[in-house]
């Protein structure tokens, strides 16, 4: 994934983006996507993906009652602050111009319609590993949104990561456009798993230890983040037995999910506690399971 190249970059959510049809069935096997068990119209699929992928924290602003997805939430990093974007489709301050394509190709590529380069803030390392078929579903429902007129407020950044031109680099060095295929050796709780914890849930993005210029390590893959969201401490969530959650049983890892409960009995803040709100909770409790199941077979990593 990494490759090398002077460059210096990162992370900011700045859009969402939409593309063709059904699936992308890579090689190797189909992709995972939503429960078999789901129904209904794309915009009614599109809710779900919606909690699942965590949207609703990070495009409302918790300050001063702001409308719902109309961007405008603070999002401090070693970067600088980030300031997200409004993803209603009001046509001239969301996403309500986006066509199909438009929509996809920012999940996949980190590439605005007018081909500008987005920062990866907005965690599209991780939602390029999305499906079509559910990309083209959550723009089903956030076009079924109420649109604001909500302007989006300039980041704050300093240079050299103002410098926005350097990020097809670090897209270049990083990026790895999916979706990836099911591992067909696995069980389809597994597969499920991952395409939850890696793709829709992007925990790798806060759980992933970073390199100077913003990119997940991969090495230390969910090992814990001493610089999370807004300098919070991210915990290790590796099979590692000391600070992981090698000793946890996969009811420990579904009641925390569904509840914010840990086995120590204290219930989880911050960050994590917005989590579980706004998306964990919101899960089916198979979905809940997959997670489970998925996560307890991550290499340990102390």
């Amino acid at each position: 994934m990494g490759r090398t190249l002077p460059v210096v970059v990162l992370a900011l959510p700045l859009a969402f983006a939409g593309g063709a049809a059904a699936d992308d069935g890579a090689p190797g096997g189909a992709v995972a996507s939503m429960p078999a068990t789901t129904a209904g119209s794309a915009a009614e699929r599109g809710a779900y993906l919606f909690h699942a992928a965590g949207c609703q924290g990070c495009h409302t602003a918790s300050e001063g009652g702001g409308e719902p997805l109309a961007g405008g939430r603070a999002l401090k990093t070693p970067f600088g602050t980030f300031y997200t974007p409004n993803i209603t489709p009001d046509p001239a301050n969301g996403i309500g111009r986006w066509s199909d394509a438009d929509f996809i190709r920012a999940f996949r590529e980190g590439v605005r319609p007018d081909g500008t380069a987005l920062y990866p803030a907005f965690p599209y390392a991780s939602y390029t590993l999305m499906t079509d078929g559910d990309l083209l579903d959550l723009k089903a429902y956030l076009f079924a949104q109420t649109a604001a007129a909500a302007p989006n407020k300039p980041h704050d950044l300093s240079p050299p990561f103002s410098w926005r031109f350097l990020l097809p680099a670090w897209q270049w060095m990083y990026l790895t456009p999916g979706p990836r295929p099911d591992e067909p050796a696995r069980p389809a709780a597994w597969n499920r798993g991952r395409y939850l914890v890696d793709a829709l849930g992007h925990c790798g993005e806060c759980h992933t230890p970073r390199n100077l210029l913003g990119a997940m390590e991969a090495d230390r893959y969910l090992a814990g983040n001493p610089d999370g969201p807004d300098g919070d401490k991210v915990p290790n969530v590796t099979g590692a037995t000391g600070k992981g959650i090698g000793g946890w049983s996969d009811g420990d890892l579904t009641l925390l999910l569904e509840t914010g409960l840990t086995p120590e009995g204290d219930v989880v803040g911050g960050a994590m506690g917005e989590v579980v709100r706004n998306s964990t909770s919101k899960l089916t409790a198979e979905d809940r399971a997959a997670i489970a199941a998925y996560l307890k077979t991550v290499p340990a990593v102390e």
